[in-house]
């Protein structure tokens, strides 16, 4: 077990590196777009909003942020690109804060896309991957100041190793109303998977997960972004109601299962942070 697990580290270390697949574009490419949400809308006399109902709906931004800690010297470029320094992190928070912005969770969103039931005004959701315990020391305070609330998304191979969150601070986040959702076992990519990988990679973590929060597991992160439509029926089948993604665009016939989140780079200003959310989620 133990030479499972450090090769699983390994394959974590260098996978924060390189989780988005597709690097953000440059704030000065990113076409204008501004977001409204709308108080209802859709045809849902049969229960769930069609999938071209749901893809008429504005986008709600969704950030994705993995470590929050200080820079190391002999770190790469590509870690620095998902490893945002405290301050910076608080910065972007405020800046959120003072904007008038409201987060909202995983049951909100799928009641919006489904349903067209109302959001708040300015919504946003924040969400974390792979289990950083930076997440609950450095996140869930400075959230918890401005009344915020975020989804977390454990890869749980890591609960109570090295840098990681335990299973009594993810209780702690869930127990405070924060989402805890599936980010798989050891951050393999979706598209390999086959046969037992579906029960090794989504099941367990998901059971394990219920039971130390003792609430359901409904929600999941594909790692590194990459989802394929081979995978969406596989998690339909394991109780998943929505999957996140990163950058691609969504799913023509399954946009539940492709919800896009944007990357939050390490060297981003609150400003520049809060122009590339404005102008990648669309109205």
């Amino acid at each position: 077990m133990k030479k499972a697990f450090t090769g699983s580290l390994c394959f974590i270390a260098v996978s924060i590196a390189s989780c988005n697949l597709k690097p953000n574009q440059p704030v000065s490419q990113i076409p204008e777009a501004t977001l409204t949400v709308p108080e209802s809308g859709g045809d849902t006399s049969h229960g769930i909003a069609d999938a071209a109902t749901i893809l008429a709906r504005p986008e709600v931004p969704v950030l994705c942020y993995h470590q929050i800690r200080n820079w190391k010297g002999n770190e790469s470029r590509g870690v620095k690109d998902v490893v945002v320094p405290p301050e910076l992190f608080k910065s972007h928070l405020q800046l959120l804060a003072d904007s008038g912005y409201h987060t909202i969770l995983p049951d909100d969103l799928y009641r919006y896309l489904t349903e067209g039931k109302p959001l708040p005004e300015k919504p946003v959701m924040l969400t974390y991957d792979d289990s950083d315990r930076d997440q609950y020391v450095v996140a869930a305070p400075e959230m918890k100041k401005h009344g915020f609330k975020g989804v977390f998304f454990i890869m749980t191979v890591s609960l109570g190793r090295s840098i990681y969150m335990s299973k009594e601070q993810v209780k702690d986040l869930s127990d405070q109303g924060h989402v805890i959702a599936s980010h798989t076992w050891d951050h393999q990519n979706v598209k390999k998977y086959k046969g037992e990988d579906w029960e090794k990679q989504i099941a367990k973590p998901a059971r394990e997960l219920e039971t130390i929060t003792g609430k359901p597991v409904e929600y999941f992160a594909y790692p590194f972004g990459a989802w394929n439509k081979e995978a969406i029926p596989e998690l339909k089948k394991h109780n998943v109601k929505a999957a996140f993604q990163l950058s691609t665009p969504r799913d023509s016939t399954e946009p539940l299962y492709t919800i896009r989140r944007m990357i939050v780079p390490g060297d981003w200003s609150a400003q520049t942070m809060y122009k590339a959310m404005k102008r990648t989620f669309r109205s």
